[in-house]
């Protein structure tokens, strides 16, 4: 095992401590929260640039990282919603988005056609990193008089959602615009 891959395993392994400590109604377990969360969201970038520095990219490493990634930002979704921090919507609109691409990544890889993740995407993830920051943040945090975390926390959080839906559409023409469609809806008939 490479240290990108453990990286990006050790990103999977943090996910139930930054829900642990979510869902607890201590301002500390939200500070330690936010901590953990940040040191998850940090391998996702580390773990980046080590594989390309070492030459140590591989195909084991291309399918973990993006599944790791999903894993975080879903489960610190889910919790922000029980903790009634975040509207459940969002979280449906955020997560739903990352099952729709993870399925046409499939459906892409069958066909055959190639669609790289875009700058989009990458901005994508890192809203959504600093919105879900600043939220459990937040939670930890007595009110400040002259800082509205929480306005910034959900201006964070729009900015995060607006990228996702965005970058997900792109993804989705993307894809139809390489694929050959009348192949595409052949094949898909044959197989069900």
């Amino acid at each position: 095992m490479n240290i990108p891959i453990f990286l990006t395993l050790t990103r999977i392994v943090l996910v139930p401590l930054v829900v642990v400590f979510m869902i607890s109604s201590s301002r500390v377990h939200a500070l330690i929260a936010a901590l953990i969360f940040v040191a998850a969201s940090l391998t996702d970038w580390l773990d980046g640039v080590i594989a390309r520095r070492r030459n140590q990219v591989t195909t084991l490493g291309k399918l973990l990282d993006p599944v790791a990634d999903k894993i975080l930002v879903a489960a610190a979704l889910v919790a922000l919603v029980q903790t009634e921090t975040l509207p459940a919507w969002m979280a449906v609109v955020i997560i739903g988005r990352e099952f729709a691409v993870t399925a046409l990544r499939g459906i892409s890889a069958w066909v055959g056609v190639i669609v790289p993740a875009s700058t989009l995407a990458k901005y994508k993830t890192a809203t959504q990193y600093v919105a879900i920051t600043l939220l459990i943040f937040e939670k930890g945090v007595p009110p400040m008089e002259y800082v509205p975390l929480y306005w910034l926390a959900y201006a964070a959080l729009w900015v995060a959602l607006a990228l996702t839906v965005i970058s997900g559409a792109d993804y989705f023409y993307r894809f139809f615009r390489k694929a050959d469609y009348h192949a595409l809806v052949r094949d898909t008939e044959r197989w069900s």
